[in-house]
């Protein structure tokens, strides 16, 4: 019985650890911010692109996109590379990378922790008397 006990919540808290694949919106030269829609969402290669990447351009007929999946040496070094070009004017080109899912869109606002994840700390103090007790 402990040990089901166990196995259950050794799964529900290393559930997310599970994930080693990313998703991230890919496109390439898009205006106005276009491609932060379903159907431009794209599985990244699993172990080797960790991290999201977004570059905007500024060009004489506007601000143009691209977004893809990145490994996070290559998209870090590209962004430090590129930060002298980042000032917003005229052939600027600015290079952001980051690593949760589709954070390479639209900025949103953060949101609120569901109640299942907040509940995993109580979960554990609820169960874990229940595993350490010996069974009658």
């Amino acid at each position: 019985m402990r040990l089901l006990v166990f196995a259950t919540l050794f799964g529900i808290l290393f559930e997310a650890g599970d994930a080693l694949q990313i998703q991230c919106y890919q496109c390439e030269e898009m205006k106005h911010n276009d491609c932060s829609t379903p159907e431009y969402i794209v599985n990244c290669t699993v172990n080797v692109q960790d991290m999201c990447q977004k570059e905007v351009l500024v060009k004489p007929d506007g601000i143009h996109y691209r977004k893809s999946c990145a490994s996070s040496g290559a998209c870090l070094i590209a962004s430090s590379g590129y930060q002298q070009f980042c000032t917003g004017k005229l052939n600027s080109v600015c290079i952001s990378c980051c690593n949760t899912p589709l954070c390479n869109g639209p900025k949103r606002k953060r949101p609120t922790p569901s109640a299942a994840v907040m509940n995993q700390p109580l979960l554990l103090i609820l169960v874990l008397p229940l595993m350490l007790c010996p069974l009658m």
